[in-house]
């Protein structure tokens, strides 16, 4: 019986440091959680805010609840602006706001990330996000991009497109 222990840790530890999305390690949930707080006080330091929603935003996007993985997102638009179908984990009742993320330095869209706080105040309304039976104002803003995401722990994780037939 004493065999098996040292077995069955080495068989955990080798799951462990396996190959697998860097959004399930904990320096990565905690960069995640850093950008996320770090989005919010580039925010607060005022003029980021964006009108309308960028070009190439459309189709499939990654989105994700702040503390929650990355999840593919359908957007479209109507009468009310872009709207985000999000069907992942974690979508907040009410309150939340959805952030639509624009790299500054490039000009590209990045992803949506929701967070489940009161929304800004005087921000101009892009649209919303959906989950559920639920919808939270979508804004969008500029920012920083190396500021709150890194190669090693991006802020959204690729998309797998293998299964959009």
């Amino acid at each position: 019986m004493r065999r098996a222990t040292p077995v069955v840790l080495c068989a955990v530890i080798a799951a462990a440091c396996s190959p697998q999305s860097s959004e399930n390690s904990a320096s990565c949930g905690f960069a995640a959680m850093a950008g996320a707080t770090m989005l919010l006080e580039q925010l607060r330091g005022g003029g980021r805010f964006i009108e309308t929603a960028p070009e190439g935003f459309q189709g499939t996007v990654p989105a994700r609840v702040v503390g929650y993985g990355t999840t593919a997102a359908l957007v479209a638009y109507g009468p009310d602006g872009a709207m985000v179908g999000y069907e992942g984990p974690g979508f907040p009742t009410l309150p939340g706001w959805g952030l639509l993320i624009v790299e500054d330095s490039l000009d590209t869209f990045k992803g949506v990330l929701i967070y489940e706080t009161e929304p800004p105040t005087g921000a101009p309304l892009l649209g919303g996000v959906v989950g559920g039976n639920y919808t939270v104002p979508l804004y969008g803003a500029r920012v920083t991009w190396s500021a709150v995401s890194s190669e090693r722990c991006p802020m959204f994780a690729p998309l797998d497109t293998a299964d959009t037939g």
